[in-house]
C-alpha cells in the first residue's frame, strides 16, 4: 500500500474529524496549545522563559498539573516540544530516542491521565543536536538529508509507540513525510497515527522567543538552506504538494499573520487537507506587548488575528493564547 493511500490516519478520532470542516467561526476544537516539557527543572517544577511572557517550561509532572484544568475547560489538543540541556545533546540527536527524555516520559502519562486529549508531538532534531540544526550535518556543515530523514523516522516511531496521536515534523527535510509514513506502515501504526506536516514553514524572524524556550538556536549558520525563503510563494505551494503526495494527513503554514496569502493559496490548492496555521512566538509576543502598552485590547486583537487566519483558509489554529481562548470563547459562546 502506498502511504498516500492511507486516509484513516487523518480522521481516527473526534478532534481530527472536526478539522475537515472549514468556515470562519472560532471554536475550541480548532485550537492546538503548544507546550514545553523539560528535564532542566525537577518534575514537579516549571520555569519562566526569557522574552516569552507568561509562557513556561514544565517538568513532566508539572505539565500534567498545568494541563488538567485546561482539559476540564475544553482543551482538545496540544503539541509537545521537548527541551533538554547541552549535556544530553550530540551531533545526531540520540537523546530524542531515549526513554529518559522528557517527551518520551510524559507521553504515556498524558495518555493515561488525560484520555480525552489529542496529543501532537513536534518532530525535529534541533532541540537534541549539539549544533542546533534540524538535521544531521555532513563534515562540511551542510545537511545530510538522507541520514536526517532516516533518523527522524526512527524518532517518529518511538513517539508513536509511546502514544502520540499526531507526529508533526518541523525539520523541513526533503522526503521526511514519506519516510515517516513508511515506518508507521511497517509497524502497523499508519492508520492510528496522523502526520501533520509543517509543509510551508518559512525562515522567519518571528521565531525568536521560541528559540529561547526550546534552547534550539543553531550554534553556527542559519536554517535558510532548508526552511523556505520569505519571498517565495511558489516554493510554499511546491512544498505542500510534495508532502501531500507523500501522504501527509494535514498541512501547515508557519508563521501565520505575515503569510495570509500563503494560507489562502495552500488551502485553495489543497482544499481536502485540513490546514493548520501556527501563530508563532513572535506574533504572540507582539500582541501581548502591544496590549500591555494599551495599543489595543488583547482579547479583541487575538480574536481578530485568528479570524483573519480562518478567513484565509485555516482549519486548525496553533496558538499560545489557547488557555485564554478557552475562557474567551466560552464567554462569547462562539464567534
Amino acid at each position: 500500500m502506498e502511504a498516500s493511500h492511507i486516509l484513516h490516519s487523518g480522521y481516527f478520532n473526534e478532534t481530527l474529524r472536526s478539522w475537515h470542516g472549514s468556515n470562519t467561526l472560532l471554536s475550541t476544537n480548532q485550537l492546538i496549545y503548544p507546550v514545553f516539557v523539560t528535564d532542566l527543572v525537577p518534575d514537579e517544577s516549571s520555569e519562566e522563559i526569557p522574552n516569552f511572557p507568561e509562557q513556561r517550561r514544565y517538568g513532566v509532572n508539572a505539565l500534567l498539573d498545568h494541563l488538567s484544568p485546561l482539559a476540564n475547560k475544553g482543551l482538545k489538543t496540544i503539541i509537545l516540544f521537548g527541551v533538554t540541556g547541552s549535556s544530553c545533546k550530540n551531533p545526531t540527536g540520540e537523546y530524542a530516542s531515549s526513554k529518559d527524555s522528557p517527551v518520551r516520559r510524559c507521553l504515556p502519562m498524558l495518555r493515561a491521565k488525560l484520555p480525552s486529549l489529542t496529543i501532537a508531538v513536534d518532530l525535529c532534531l534541533c532541540g537534541y543536536t549539539s549544533h542546533g540544526h534540524c538535521g544531521i550535518l555532513k563534515p562540511d556543515g551542510t545537511i545530510d538529508n538522507q541520514a536526517s530523514i532516516t533518523r527522524l523516522a526512527e524518532i517518529a516511531l518511538d513517539f508513536a509507540k509511546d502514544g502520540a496521536h499526531i507526529i508533526a515534523p518541523s525539520d523541513m527535510m526533503d522526503g521526511r513525510i514519506d519516510a515517516i509514513k513508511k515506518i508507521l506502515l511497517a509497524n502497523n501504526l499508519a492508520s492510528s497515527v496522523a502526520v501533520l506536516s509543517y509543509s510551508s514553514k518559512f525562515a522567519s524572524c518571528f521565531y525568536g522567543p521560541f528559540r529561547d524556550a526550546a534552547q534550539s538556536a543553531p550554534s553556527a549558520g542559519n536554517r535558510r538552506a532548508y526552511q523556505l525563503p520569505v519571498v517565495s510563494a511558489g516554493l510554499a505551494i511546491r512544498a505542500a504538494e510534495r508532502d501531500v503526495n507523500e501522504g501527509a494527513d494535514m498541512l501547515m503554514v508557519k508563521p501565520g499573520g505575515p503569510f495570509l496569502d500563503i494560507i489562502k493559496d495552500v488551502k485553495q490548492r489543497f482544499p481536502h487537507h485540513p490546514l493548520a496555521v501556527y501563530q508563532v512566538s513572535g506574533e504572540y509576543a507582539m500582541l501581548w506587548h502591544a496590549a500591555r502598552a494599551n495599543a489595543f485590547d488583547l482579547r479583541t486583537a487575538v480574536i481578530e488575528s485568528l479570524i483573519g487566519m480562518r478567513r484565509a483558509g485555516a482549519d486548525i489554529l496553533i496558538t499560545y493564547f489557547t488557555p485564554q481562548l478557552l475562557d474567551w470563547l466560552k464567554e462569547a459562546q462562539q464567534y
